[in-house]
């Protein structure tokens, strides 16, 4: 057989292999809302809006970005207030699904950290939430292999721009580097989205972004309250942002927020708030993929907090602006993103350990979970400081690997069992 012939019937079969990866990206949703509604019976109303977003990113019939320029995203380092400025809608394509990790598969070794198959096995298959294929895809160098994406020839044709990071935070040489690195990206959005970032337009998205910030820590604070929501369905609020309309999640936040405090004023709790109290922290979890925080609360815990890029720490820190110029809002949104991050790319990387037994006494947890997705490098290496500074601390901490296949639980249930067991 000719490679031209192969490569004709590798085009026929494309439809085919396409409906069969929905089919499983689908199943992967409905079993993930199936397993929240069922765990959570008495789950606050405002929380069907966002499990609804979820089965909107699988219809194939959605419009929501149809005809709009979106800028895909990585990483928690993208700056999403000069995206917003360029014209553009940043969507974030990590992503805990199963099926596409296994995509994925075929481009990175078998060791690799399923997050980075998964959004490889997104790009390749071009299968970008509702639909819309981005301009280009933005990949922070704060992961080694997530850097390593952009050489990787896969089946897709968008662009792959890595934005570079540096590897410590505290040094004048580090904050000069990655200022030229925001203006740089500054000066790509533009002749990406053909649209001049403008003061006002800057000044605009970064106060859209505020506002959602604002509730969501507002969403935050409510959390203290153990039992008034599940950590499982918070981390699943939060995903929703990676891909909803700026807007409306703020929107629907806020009535959320709102329904919350009013269950706080009559003592309604969904949870007995005699159980263990849990922080999570280590690698992220990323819908569909809640399988740990989902397992702690279905056996004897709750998730009171966590301290995962892809859910508390995406959107705490605000942007302090002096004056309302280009010249002073620039080197704001550069230093928003590096001076308060955690993220285990940095070293030294101190900060965080404070920052998690800060967290541990604010929601008076009893205990932490370490979750490390396999092959995630930089978040195994580190959790041997943070397990050895919370046992110092007299926190007692239970480590957990795990990946994004659905069949390696029973391990898992035996020790959390033991760990929730030993806080009562």
């Amino acid at each position: 057989m000719t490679k031209e012939v192969s490569d004709k019937l590798q085009e026929l079969k494309i439809p085919e292999l396409k409906s069969s990866l929905t089919s499983k990206l689908k199943n992967e949703v409905y079993k993930a809302i199936s397993e929240i509604k069922t765990t959570f019976q008495d789950s606050p109303e405002g929380m069907k809006y966002f499990l609804n977003r979820y089965e909107d990113l699988i219809d194939d019939q959605n419009k929501d970005y149809k005809n709009k320029k979106i800028i895909a995203t990585n990483c928690i380092y993208v700056p999403e207030e000069l995206i917003y400025a360029s014209g553009a809608i940043p969507v974030r394509i990590c992503n805990g699904f199963y099926a596409l990790d296994q995509a994925g598969a075929n481009y990175l070794p078998a060791k690799a950290c399923p997050l980075v198959r998964s959004t490889i096995g997104m790009i390749d298959n071009n299968y970008y939430p509702f639909g819309a294929e981005p301009l280009m895809v933005v990949n922070p160098s704060s992961c080694d292999q997530k850097k390593k994406m952009g050489e990787i020839q896969t089946k897709s044709n968008i662009p792959i721009y890595l934005l570079e990071t540096p590897p410590v935070k505290d040094s004048d040489d580090a904050r000069e580097y990655w200022l030229k690195s925001i203006i740089r990206f500054k000066s790509i959005l533009e002749k990406t989205s053909r649209q001049k970032i403008t003061k006002s337009k800057l000044k605009s998205a970064i106060n859209k972004i505020y506002l959602a910030q604002n509730e969501f820590r507002r969403f935050n604070n409510l959390r203290k309250n153990a039992g008034i929501i599940s950590g499982t369905e918070a981390i699943t609020v939060i995903n929703t942002y990676f891909f909803d309309d700026i807007e409306s999640w703020t929107t629907h936040l806020n009535l959320l927020n709102n329904e919350l405090e009013k269950k706080i004023q009559i003592k309604k709790q969904l949870n007995s708030t005699d159980k263990p109290r849990i922080i999570l922290t280590g690698s992220p979890s990323i819908f569909p993929n809640i399988k740990i925080p989902l397992l702690i609360e279905k056996h004897g815990g709750i998730v009171v907090n966590d301290d995962f890029c892809s859910s508390t720490r995406f959107l705490y820190d605000t942007i302090a602006v002096d004056e309302w110029n280009m010249y002073d809002m620039i080197p704001a949104i550069a230093e928003r993103y590096l001076k308060p991050s955690t993220c285990p790319n940095l070293s030294p990387n101190k900060d965080r350990g404070r920052k998690l037994i800060e967290t541990i006494k604010e929601f008076n947890a009893n205990g932490v979970v370490y979750q490390s997705l396999a092959g995630c490098h930089l978040f195994e290496i580190e959790s041997l400081n943070i397990i050895s500074l919370l046992r110092q601390s007299g926190i007692p901490v239970l480590y957990i690997e795990v990946d994004y296949s659905p069949e390696n639980t029973g391990q898992i249930i035996t020790r959390l069992e033991a760990f929730l067991e030993s806080l009562t």
